[in-house]
């Protein structure tokens, strides 16, 4: 496979899903959507083989130039962007994650967004047992898939609506904010135990006791190296800049510095942890280490370039595999139904016995706020799925959620706050 056969690839499918995006946001439906189902139709018709292997399973055979059995293949160029798309998304979802807003929401985020985990992890952990030819050893996986709402999805409508000062606004992102670390540990511990079970065919408590010490070391060294190196980092550079920095027209050349050492520092920590916890929970703790400052520093919208580019080829490759005729239609359902009420009772539940003044409809917006599922289901899927039906039915269960929670979260706002809220095309 030559470089021109790389680059038609590579704009091919890039251009297909930026057009996809457009589309799909005109309706008003997450852009992933759109991804995920360019991907699907490609599976449809283009021959996208169905072979699934751990990871993010790739083979491909989209044209007639790309041959699948060279030694560089289509298949290995799209896993490769795809593996670096997902990546960079923790990466991201890390800078916007810090301690401080964890520990300012009080309780109540922390009770909503504990019990938002914990319950639908149950549901999910459990539900597989009521289908046991589908491999009841997804268990863990499962359960991962249903515990992290996807704030991307929530703060867009929020935003919308112009109701991000309302104190359900803030609970929410709150909770959701400490619902994202709850779930990468929960990722990180069933990936471990899977891994340890794999290559021992056993998993028995010291393996598990062993997964949690590594687990919780790597997080302590990293939470510590945010503590000193982001703090160090910006007092060399109003040391040597002086506190006009921003005007200073070396700064932009500081911040591009600043820029290239996170990303180095992104790679390093995904490298090291791949094999205790993984590789995405690396990227994800390296982005908690600059997040004090990436506001500063301007990392964000610098990495949002990257990720624009890179994060549409993660959700074509989940389109790629999802394949309709592959689907349990029951445990589809159940899974879609138990990944809605697990998630709504669990964090009504944590706002009703955390916040007794809270309405009805503040514990309402609450709980239908941490529904949706999005990106993160769809990255539990890829990493520990690797058969057709489950994998499916995940990817299934992240769409639906992401597709309704925005639409009734809409309309609970409304109710509650419909003489606060401009009525549509006023200025």
């Amino acid at each position: 496979m030559n470089l021109t056969d790389v680059l038609l690839l590579i704009a091919f499918m890039f251009v297909c899903a930026k057009i996809s995006t457009l589309i799909f946001d005109k309706f008003g439906i997450p852009g992933l959507v759109g991804e995920i189902t360019i991907g699907i139709i490609f599976a449809s018709l283009l021959n996208f083989s169905d072979s699934y292997s751990t990871g993010i399973p790739i083979n491909l055979n989209i044209f007639e130039v790309i041959n699948i059995h060279q030694e560089v293949s289509g298949r290995k160029i799209i896993d490769g962007m795809a593996a670096l798309g997902v990546m960079f998304l923790l990466f991201s979802v890390g800078l916007e994650t810090r301690t401080k807003d964890m520990i300012s929401v009080g309780k109540t985020a922390f009770i909503v967004a504990l019990l938002g985990v914990l319950i639908p992890f149950i549901l999910g952990f459990g539900c597989i047992y009521f289908f046991p030819h589908l491999g009841t050893d997804y268990a863990p996986f499962i359960g991962a898939s249903m515990v992290a709402t996807s704030i991307g999805v929530t703060a867009h409508v929020i935003k919308n609506l112009h109701l991000t000062n309302t104190k359900e606004a803030r609970v929410i992102i709150g909770a959701a904010v400490i619902d994202d670390v709850l779930g990468m540990i929960i990722l990180a511990i069933v990936s471990t135990i899977a891994t340890v079970s794999t290559t021992t065919q056993e998993t028995d408590v010291a393996d598990v006791s062993l997964t949690i010490v590594c687990i919780s070391i790597f997080i302590v060294i990293i939470t510590l190296l945010a503590h000193f190196i982001a703090p160090w980092i910006q007092k060399n550079i109003q040391k040597y800049n002086g506190p006009k920095f921003n005007k200073n027209k070396n700064s932009t050349l500081v911040e591009f510095g600043i820029f290239i050492f996170s990303i180095i520092v992104c790679a390093a920590l995904a490298y090291l942890s791949e094999a205790y916890p993984s590789a995405i929970i690396g990227a994800f703790l390296a982005g908690m280490m600059f997040s004090k400052y990436a506001a500063t520093w301007k990392l964000n919208e610098k990495i949002e370039h990257i990720n624009n580019f890179l994060v549409p080829f993660f959700f074509l490759s989940i389109g790629l595999y999802f394949k309709i005729e592959d689907m349990d239609i029951p445990f589809t359902t159940m899974i879609i139904v138990l990944a809605i009420i697990g998630k709504y009772i669990g964090c009504l539940i944590g706002a009703k016995i955390s916040d007794k003044s809270m309405d009805r409809d503040s514990v309402n917006i609450i709980s239908i706020g941490m529904i949706p599922r999005g990106e993160v289901g769809m990255i539990v899927a890829s990493i520990g799925l690797n058969t057709p039906k489950l994998y499916s039915a995940v990817i299934l269960m992240s769409i639906i959620t992401t597709i309704v929670a925005p639409f009734l979260l809409t309309v609970a706002f409304r109710k509650k706050y419909r003489d606060k809220m401009k009525p549509e095309g006023s200025t």
